[in-house]
């Protein structure tokens, strides 16, 4: 990979606006197929700052799938409890799980972005058929059809389909004309991200502290770091809210001070709910924040920019190769959309039960939800695919298949990231069809009972009542019965696969 190239008139197959996380990714997932990538990014250097800090199993699966799978543990650690407390240190709600999920990671683990960010540089680095040009910006993009020329402050650049994952203010989605549907949700918190000198233990490590006086999230930021968010309170002026001085003082009741701990960021944020209409137009895709913003109560922003991700190179790939047509694109508005939509109606919901200021409103909140006995499990935040390249009448549709272990790796790890038809029974596809399915990407797996050593797909066959099983290449079930053949036939004939 080179960075900072000169400008010149080649044909890549996809441009990248935008480097953060989203965009490294799919970089990534596009040259492990082969394709040429151009990654544009504005700023000259990376931002060595903590945003994100929560990614969930479905995430660490993406990662795996990026190639990052044996360093996440290191710069992770699982979030097992979320604990709601009132202002007399009363517990509201509880949130707890065991570590376990579907996909093979832990449900829930917090990191420090600019940590996940170098490993994503590395992977990135490791692909000759990936360009990095950094401090160039994006001013001019015109869908020619069946190319996208880019106007840029380092020249042309011309590529089959361009992607904005150029952030919240993002000129990609200015340029295309899309337009935004804007819940109004607007609150202001200021953010300070901790280093402590030595190993702190924290009682209830990820908290939310309901006080109407100052609700208050404390929450690891990823080993060794902690982060604390405070909300801004009515007629608080931000300039006020926004010094260091400000943060101390609010730290002060934690323990958190310049004796014992730096201070490595502080910012105040606004939480927003929106998302664009059209997350597709032409040759030109949206995703991440380009695409949408959420409250971070559900800690979903950067989980559901990954996920854009994932759904988008499998499906750039194929209209690269020739092997689908350009509708294909339109599933993606579709199948993202109705999930993000979900997310950000959640993560609302959540934000209505902490941002209380009013001390009788809070009262009354805080009895109902004592009175409703405060021990849960963290609810689905949103469904998977519910309309889109999924079979239609089937209930496992659309929804994400497990990871289990095979030996003692982990599925993909073993058998890759694709179109899969699992099944522990073998299966002999009709040879037209398993020929259409291999340029396709997808392979048949069988899997024995010997191969299945924690039981994972055992007790998933046995629930769902079926032998077969069809993942997608981002590991949604496109369908699940007991014909392989009629699975695989849907799939090729709904992508109008031809040799």
């Amino acid at each position: 990979m080179s960075e900072n190239a000169t400008s010149d008139q080649h044909m890549y197959d996809v441009a990248i606006v935008g480097y953060g996380p989203v965009g490294a990714a799919l970089a990534i997932l596009l040259a492990q197929r082969g394709h040429s990538v151009v990654v544009l990014e504005r700023h000259a250097q990376p931002y060595t700052l903590p945003r994100a800090v929560h990614f969930d199993h479905e995430v660490g699966r993406i990662l795996q799938a990026c190639g990052l799978g044996e360093h996440l543990s290191g710069l992770t650690e699982p979030l097992r409890t979320y604990e709601w407390r009132n202002a007399a240190g009363q517990t509201l709600l509880l949130f707890t799980n065991d570590g376990t999920s579907i996909s093979g990671w832990p449900a829930s683990s917090m990191f420090s972005q600019p940590e996940l960010e170098a490993l994503l540089e590395t992977t990135v680095r490791s692909h000759p058929t990936v360009e990095v040009r950094r401090g160039v910006e994006v001013n001019g993009l015109i869908d020619r059809g069946s190319t996208v020329a880019l106007s840029t402050t380092a020249g042309a650049i011309t590529a089959r389909y361009v992607v904005g994952c150029d952030g919240a203010n993002s000129t990609v989605r200015d340029l295309i004309g899309a337009t935004v549907t804007d819940l109004g949700y607007f609150y202001d918190w200021l953010i300070v991200d901790v280093i402590f000198d030595e190993t702190r233990e924290f009682n209830g490590t990820n908290l939310q502290i309901c006080d109407p006086a100052r609700p208050t999230t404390v929450i690891s930021g990823g080993p060794g770091r902690h982060r604390w968010e405070f909300m801004r309170l009515p007629d608080e002026p931000a300039e006020v809210l926004a010094s260091e001085d400000c943060a101390w003082r609010l730290l002060a009741p934690f323990d958190a001070t310049p004796q014992n701990c730096r201070i490595e960021r502080h910012a105040i944020y606004r939480f927003q709910a929106r998302w664009v209409d059209e997350w597709s137009r032409g040759h030109v895709a949206l995703a991440g924040d380009a695409a949408h913003q959420m409250p971070p109560f559900a800690g979903q922003g950067m989980c559901s920019g990954l996920r854009d991700a994932a759904n988008l190179a499998w499906k750039l790939d194929l209209l690269l190769r020739g092997v689908a047509g350009d509708s294909l694109l339109d599933t993606y508005t579709l199948e993202r959309a109705a999930n993000v939509r979900a997310i950000i109606q959640f993560s609302m919901a959540l934000g209505e039960v902490i941002c209380v200021p009013d001390p009788v409103a809070a009262a009354a909140r805080d009895e109902a939800m004592l009175a409703a006995g405060g021990q849960a499990r963290p609810p689905e935040a949103a469904p998977g695919i519910v309309d889109g390249l999924i079979a239609a009448g089937d209930p496992e549709a659309g929804n994400l298949f497990v990871q289990g272990r095979i030996g003692q790796q982990r599925f993909d790890d073993v058998h890759g990231a694709g179109w899969r038809l699992v099944s522990m029974h073998p299966i002999v596809l009709q040879p037209a069809l398993a020929e259409l399915f291999d340029r396709l990407g997808g392979q048949v797996v069988h899997i024995t009972a010997a191969d299945d050593t924690d039981a994972t797909y055992a007790s998933w066959f046995a629930m769902a009542g079926v032998t077969v099983a069809l993942q997608r290449p981002d590991f949604y079930l496109y369908g699940a019965g007991d014909d392989a053949d009629a699975l695989v036939g849907q799939v090729i004939e709904r992508l109008a696969v031809s040799l």
